[in-house]
């Protein structure tokens, strides 16, 4: 892939990169969650495929926050308030000449995205926030939870320490785990990691809510392991012309799990129209795989291994060059460009069913 060009944006006095892609009939500005880095999301394949598919349909304007990635550091004895951060938004728009823009929140980009909306009415087309939340302790982390996450990072930053606390499903993914802490230590020191986390623990923007008159699309995962699902069932209620969409999974950041459902989603909201699957002409092959609680575990743990199962089928489906077709109950379709890749995907999510403690049941590719 070409190289993406990274520029940069002045907000006050403090530098912040962006990056554009795509030539789409509108703009729609990605502002990211809690650390981010430009040059390193196109090295992850969820994180690029979430990107290409934006950019497919806009031109996707990418930035990291201040603190972040390539962007300048803050002085963590003087931390900038959220309207100040929320600001390097209306900077990088007009650095790319965007007037008017879609925006995309991811988790602690939502509330920047929410308070831009707000602030700027006439430069926000509409709003796109997934994991969002309107107040950090009342729905990310108790003050006690902050300081033990703060602790950890200080001692631990940079190891991948920290993936559990954002995507438990990802723990036993020996390639995202090394990716998870080269982005870490990619995307911010451990003493800015510390700065970033007290900056979001002053994050409330429930009162500006009420001001948001832009239509809004929220997207959030039903078990998400890092912000709870009832911050986006409270923001439906408060924000007006607002609409909830949630989708299965625990693992928090945007680019993990079914980032295509993810992207769909956006699409639609955005253009108006269904996405279009993407037109291949090649010898498929089809692997439907069911499950079986052959050790009668009860309802409660059989939904959690369940789950599990299904988090570890999507990862493995894409490791193995295939991409999610659909649920159909306890049916999962996946599809492949030749039958010997569906086959080895078949024996890792026999062994992976077997690691949760379920029976999986991989049935004979068909082309």
């Amino acid at each position: 892939m070409r190289p993406i060009e990274t520029r940069y944006a002045l907000s006050g006095d403090v530098r912040i990169a962006y990056q554009v892609v795509g030539q789409g009939s509108f703009d729609l500005v990605f502002v990211p969650g809690f650390i981010s880095n430009l040059d390193l999301h196109w090295e992850d394949e969820g994180y690029a495929r979430l990107l290409k598919r934006l950019s497919a349909f806009s031109r996707l304007i990418l930035f990291d926050k201040r603190g972040t990635g390539l962007s300048d550091r803050v002085d963590p004895r003087h931390l900038p308030s959220l309207e100040t951060r929320m600001d390097d938004v209306r900077a990088v728009m007009d650095a790319t000449g965007s007037g008017r823009a879609a925006l995309l929140g991811a988790s602690e980009g939502a509330p920047m995205a929410m308070l831009f909306a707000a602030t700027y009415p006439e430069r926000t087309r509409a709003l796109a926030l997934y994991g969002g939340y309107a107040h950090f302790h009342k729905w990310v982390m108790s003050p006690e939870r902050l300081e033990a996450f703060i602790a950890t990072a200080g001692t631990e930053w940079g190891t991948g320490a920290t993936l559990p606390n954002f995507a438990p499903g990802r723990v036993d993914d020996a390639h995202f785990t090394q990716w998870w802490a080269r982005f870490e230590r990619l995307s911010a020191s451990p003493t800015a990691a510390a700065a970033l986390a007290r900056m979001n623990a002053g994050i409330d923007v429930r009162g500006v809510l009420s001001a948001i008159g832009a239509p809004t699309l929220l997207i959030h995962r039903r078990n998400d392991a890092r912000v709870d699902p009832g911050a986006s069932r409270f923001l439906a209620k408060n924000i007006s012309n607002a609409r909830l969409v949630e989708v299965p999974g625990r693992d928090h950041p945007i680019w993990t799990g079914d980032v295509d459902r993810v992207a769909d989603l956006i699409e639609e909201f955005l253009t108006g129209e269904r996405a279009v699957a993407e037109a291949e002409r090649v010898l498929a092959a089809l692997l439907a795989t069911r499950i079986y609680d052959t050790a009668r575990v009860g309802d409660r743990m059989w939904s959690e291994r369940s789950e599990r199962f299904q988090e570890s089928w999507q990862q493995l489906v894409g490791r193995h060059g295939g991409r999610v077709a659909g649920i159909h109950g306890e049916l999962m379709i996946s599809r492949f460009d030749g039958p010997a890749r569906a086959i080895r995907c078949a024996a890792a999510l026999r062994d992976a069913a077997q690691h949760v403690g379920i029976a999986s049941a991989p049935g004979r590719p068909c082309r």
